[in-house]
């Protein structure tokens, strides 16, 4: 009986899995406004009351649709993070470049963003103007990550932050609207970057002076 909660559990987010990757393929086809819920339940093999009981609205889904990719996201960034661990600067670097690589490759952010010629917008704020879920979780994973992985004692937490949000926001700036080659835009990444970490620590050195 003990083991019950668990399956119980395991089957809801196995359910809730599959639910995201029929949306997905969905958004990726034929774009978000083409999902509805009695599709999905469809595809997912459950009535659409069982969908709704498990996910909640078609907002509600297209939210977690966006959370789950943002995830595959960070946790790429944290590990690009880790492959430099005395150089923040580098690290950042290699971040931003990441995340331009993958996502100008992701089938789902493609679909997204072509959704701007189509007319179909729904999921496109959510990902370029709403604080959540993207930038305000990817500010606060990436300070967390930061903090984490280098040594940074000098460097309060508000200028942590501030100097995250700065490589979060210019590096979904070229990620939604490129405007030339994916290395000219980490090229400005590293020189701002630069420019703006060093004149932090720099401020912190004057301080302590």
């Amino acid at each position: 009986m003990a083991e019950a909660p668990n399956f119980q559990t395991e089957m809801r987010l196995l359910l809730r899995e599959r639910a995201l990757n029929a949306a997905r393929e969905v958004v990726c086809t034929e774009g978000w406004g083409a999902v509805n819920m009695s599709r999905i339940a469809k595809d997912v093999g459950i009535s659409r009351p069982v969908l709704y009981k498990e996910i909640g609205t078609r907002q509600a889904l297209a939210d977690a649709l966006i959370e789950r990719e943002l995830g595959t996201f960070l946790s790429g960034i944290v590990d690009t993070l880790a492959e430099h661990p005395a150089d923040p600067i580098t690290g950042m670097t290699r971040a931003a470049e990441y995340t331009l690589h993958t996502g100008a490759d992701n089938t789902l952010l493609k679909a997204v963003l072509s959704g701007r010629h189509s007319g179909d917008m729904t999921l496109l704020p959510a990902l370029v103007t709403e604080p959540e879920p993207v930038l305000g979780r990817a500010i606060a994973a990436l300070t967390v990550a930061m903090r984490d992985r280098y040594e940074l004692a000098t460097m309060s937490d508000g200028n942590l932050e501030s100097l995250v949000e700065i490589l979060v926001r210019l590096t979904l700036s070229h990620l939604f609207q490129p405007v030339g080659p994916i290395d000219r835009a980490v090229a400005q990444v590293e020189l701002v970057i630069t420019q703006v970490f060093t004149g932090l620590r720099g401020q912190v050195s004057a301080q302590r002076g």
